[in-house]
């Protein structure tokens, strides 16, 4: 009997991890970095959700998960990156400073950096995605937009830190 546990355990376990080739895809390998910097984004919560349901806001994301899947390789990972660095300046600009825990903040931003620099070494110059690149900019332009309308108020930043978080899923 312990020995058939034994077996759908390591059945369980070798149909769980997910098969990609090295070479298929880059984000793949950033996958465990997308983690920690989610977990630390949900970390970072200080004003209970339940309090800022009325400053929610749809910043129109241009994507969905299907739509990021369907990008060649190339875009995906420029995707990636845009998305990051986006990520970085936002919680990396002086008035974010105020709203989080410096520690958690600081963690974030260096993981943040950390999985960039990885990208970056990974795709080298190619980061041809103009079209990917302007709507990007445009949703956290919105994003930055919100901010300044809601004069950076506590709810403004935890409405936003979840909508990086629940983006962030996505890649």
């Amino acid at each position: 009997m312990a020995q058939i546990s034994l077996w759908l355990v390591a059945g369980v376990t070798l149909c769980s991890i997910p098969a990609a080739s090295l070479e298929e895809d880059v984000l793949y390998a950033h996958r465990g970095d997308n983690l920690r910097i989610f977990n630390l984004l949900r970390q970072l919560q200080r004003t209970p959700l339940h309090l800022c349901l009325g400053d929610r806001n749809d910043f129109k994301f241009p994507w969905n998960r299907g739509t990021i899947t369907q990008m060649q390789k190339t875009q995906r990972t420029c995707f990636h990156h845009l998305m990051l660095l986006q990520i970085f300046h936002l919680f990396g600009a002086q008035r974010s400073l105020a709203a989080w825990d410096h520690t958690l903040l600081s963690q974030l931003l260096s993981s943040l950096h950390h999985s960039l620099e990885h990208l970056e070494q990974r795709e080298g110059e190619n980061r041809a995605c103009p079209n990917v690149g302007i709507l990007t900019r445009k949703y956290f332009q919105s994003i930055h937009n919100y901010l300044r309308r809601k004069k950076y108020s506590s709810c403004a930043w935890e409405v936003v830190r979840v909508e990086v978080t629940v983006r962030l899923l996505i890649l």
